[in-house]
């Protein structure tokens, strides 16, 4: 297993292999761009790298930049609104990120998986009241 900066390295160099790509690997690695770098340049590059990782195995209709975008604001708001010393208590205090349905009280499933959700960022259907 990976620890959170090699994991990252890995990730931007390409070397893990998308099938071993799991969503808490994804969750790491978006909380450490988000760490490292500012908001849209984590954005850019975690958003660059997911779709070619799905384009080199041959499945590039699995990348969703709603989804991709929408997660990676949730994960920079909360990590705005309390500091965390690490990764691992970052994932301890925000277990719903790794609920594969969590942007479901934003967004509906037809919405959230629209084409148009796929090639462009768009914003939810659903209105919550937290």
């Amino acid at each position: 297993m990976l620890n959170a900066e090699n994991l990252l390295q890995s990730f931007e160099a390409l070397e893990i292999p998308a099938p071993d790509f799991h969503h808490i690997d994804h969750v790491k690695v978006a909380y450490s761009m988000l760490d490292r770098y500012e908001f849209m340049d984590a954005m850019t590059r975690y958003a660059s790298t997911i779709r070619t990782m799905a384009e080199s195995v041959g499945a590039p209709e699995k990348y969703n930049l709603t989804i991709t975008v929408a997660f990676m604001s949730v994960i920079a708001e909360r990590m705005a609104s309390t500091r965390y010393h690490n990764v691992d208590e970052f994932l301890d205090s925000n277990p719903d990120l790794l609920n594969g349905d969590m942007l479901s009280r934003w967004y509906s499933s037809e919405r959230i998986n629209s084409p148009l959700a796929h090639g462009q960022f768009v914003l939810p259907d659903k209105v919550t009241v937290d």
